[in-house]
């Protein structure tokens, strides 16, 4: 039962379809509770889709599961949150910018390692589980990342070993009694999860803007703060809300959204 775990194991929670259909079926593994060697934690860069955070909640109440909030708030330092107190404005990541004085990009992409990975390690270790696995919600149909995370030392892809596709999770969504209120395009949110994410192609970040411009505005702060940018392949941020808000429409090609760890 690759869901099962006889060992003290954090269930890495990123707030999307996948992760939650991944914990669902953790759950039913053990008998509808998990051990309590078994942590479920989402750790909130403050820059997640507000539909994301009610989502998590919603799964914690639906599911009877106890979800550990989590927030990076300085250099090797993080608090446990919750979903009524929850940073909204980009909080955590912006401490994180501040702290390196400088901003992710597609060489560093520290905000996933240092807002997530090393977070969740953090609470970990402060818990007493110094050695514990890593269940991550990756499917069958994203085979690089399958193969990176099966390089590495304790962790688990139990959707990959049972071959779940994103047409399973769009299946399984669609007959749930509650679902994330964001797209649902074949088992996909194309919006992801971080709103405005620097691995998201052009044209996508252009749509979410026409829709949501005030999203813009904190990734506009940032490369002011910092005065760069997170992507030099692309136009900064403040350009893209003058398109994207100019009426006259906008084409970036099929250019494309590089998935992380964040999102699924």
């Amino acid at each position: 039962m690759p869901y099962f775990c006889d060992e003290p194991t954090v269930l890495s929670f990123s707030g999307g379809r996948t992760s939650a259909y991944m914990l669902f079926q953790a759950i039913q593994a053990h008998g509808g509770e998990l051990p309590s060697y078994v942590k479920v934690c989402f750790a909130n860069t403050g820059k997640e889709m507000l539909q994301t955070l009610e989502f998590v909640e919603e799964c914690a109440i639906n599911w009877g599961v106890d979800i550990t909030w989590l927030e990076y708030t300085g250099k090797k330092s993080y608090k446990v949150t919750d979903y009524n107190n929850a940073s909204t404005n980009g909080e955590p990541f912006d401490q994180l910018t501040t702290d390196k004085s400088y901003l992710p990009n597609m060489v560093a992409r520290f905000c996933t390692s240092e807002l997530k990975v090393l977070t969740i390690d953090r609470y970990m270790k402060d818990h007493g589980y110094d050695e514990y696995q890593t269940m991550v919600g990756i499917r069958a149909d994203e085979p690089r990342r399958v193969a990176k995370m099966r390089s590495k030392e304790n962790y688990l892809v139990p959707l990959a070993d049972e071959k779940i596709s994103k047409k399973d999770i769009y299946n399984f969504w669609q007959e749930n009694y509650f679902d994330l209120n964001m797209p649902n395009r074949g088992g996909i949110n194309d919006f992801g999860n971080c709103d405005l994410c620097f691995l998201k192609g052009g044209s996508l970040k252009l749509s979410i803007i026409e829709q949501y411009p005030e999203k813009a505005d904190w990734w506009i702060s940032q490369e002011k703060k910092i005065n760069g940018l997170f992507r030099s392949d692309q136009a900064s941020y403040e350009q893209m809300k003058i398109i994207a808000t100019d009426q006259g429409g906008f084409d970036f090609g099929n250019d494309e959204t590089i998935p992380c760890f964040c999102g699924d």
